[in-house]
């Protein structure tokens, strides 16, 4: 789908958003997904606050930086049997490998952004369920990784903080980095939701089920941010999941649109005070309610764009 850029003047157009495949083709038919005209709306309100450029496509070879060949051949041929495609959660087809390839060059084009403005902005992304060489939850390539490993591999970054917000641990990703010590994994989920068996993180912060403002905001100020500071990383992905939300169909948490708000706005403003360059991903989120779920996405542009776009 080719997305032109608006021609009006936007009030942060220094930055740019970049579509990965999950909005501009939208994702295999599932309940829980965002029916196709609340896509629509989101993307025009979205299109309000900055361009929107169409995702451009991962190179196989900078997949293979984090995932098994093999793995990617299977996943390229279809050569993937139903108990991989159960795990996954929809049926192989050729756009499955679109998508993931789309997403996965959205977050790298982000990386270029970030590097260059301090910013860089993936409308969708997030797909931390991935492993080395299997997938998982709606997830089929791990497009943080492949651009966390793509820094450091070309000198760009030396610390590299993931902070993962999704209602779901990232599993694939603190599997894939458990070795790696230029790589801090961070996750704040719940702890009886997907996925059942959690990885170890270098800080995973588990909350109740119904958890909702108070306890969600005070675990990011009494061990979010003080392992971050003791971290100092030199660059941040933040998978800023809106399945938090209260009424999510896959998330067991019960934020308000404020507390959402709230949370961003910290993130965007620690990493900003500190000048460290962030990407932005939009990670999960499965609101019964389509409204609920466009304001929370568009308040994460809104906090994202007032917080970095100060340092341009």
């Amino acid at each position: 789908m080719s997305t032109p850029v608006s021609t009006f003047p936007h009030p942060y157009r220094a930055f740019t958003a970049f579509l990965s495949a999950s909005f501009a083709a939208g994702p295999p038919p599932r309940r829980q997904f965002l029916p196709a005209e609340f896509r629509e709306t989101l993307l025009a309100g979205a299109g309000e606050r900055l361009p929107l450029l169409d995702a451009p496509v991962l190179a196989w070879a900078l997949a293979e930086r984090i995932h098994d060949a093999d793995y990617l051949r299977r996943w390229r041929a279809g050569e993937v049997t139903r108990a991989e495609e159960r795990a996954l959660g929809f049926p192989w087809s050729p756009a499955v490998v679109e998508r993931g390839l789309a997403s996965s060059g959205a977050t790298l084009a982000a990386v270029q952004d970030a590097l260059a403005l301090g910013l860089g902005i993936n409308l969708g992304g997030g797909t931390h369920h991935a492993y080395h060489a299997h997938a998982e939850g709606f997830s089929f390539l791990n497009d943080v990784a492949i651009s966390a490993q793509w820094l450091l591999d070309e000198g760009r970054a030396a610390r590299i903080a993931i902070v993962d917000l999704d209602v779901h641990q990232g599993n694939g990703t603190a599997s894939i980095f458990a070795a790696e010590p230029r790589v801090f994994t961070l996750s704040v989920h719940g702890a009886n939701n997907y996925p059942f068996q959690k990885e170890v993180g270098d800080l995973d912060v588990a909350l109740p089920d119904g958890a909702g403002d108070a306890a969600y905001l005070a675990a990011l100020q009494d061990s979010v941010f003080p392992a971050l500071h003791a971290f100092a990383p030199d660059f941040v992905f933040y998978l800023a999941g809106a399945d938090v939300l209260e009424g999510d169909q896959l998330g067991r948490l019960a934020l308000t649109p404020a507390g959402v708000r709230e949370r961003d706005d910290r993130v965007f403003r620690w990493a900003a005070l500190r000048g460290i360059p962030l990407v932005l991903v939009m990670a999960g989120g499965y609101n019964k309610n389509p409204q609920t779920l466009i304001a929370a996405r568009l308040g994460t542009l809104d906090a994202a764009l007032e917080a970095m776009g100060q340092r341009v």
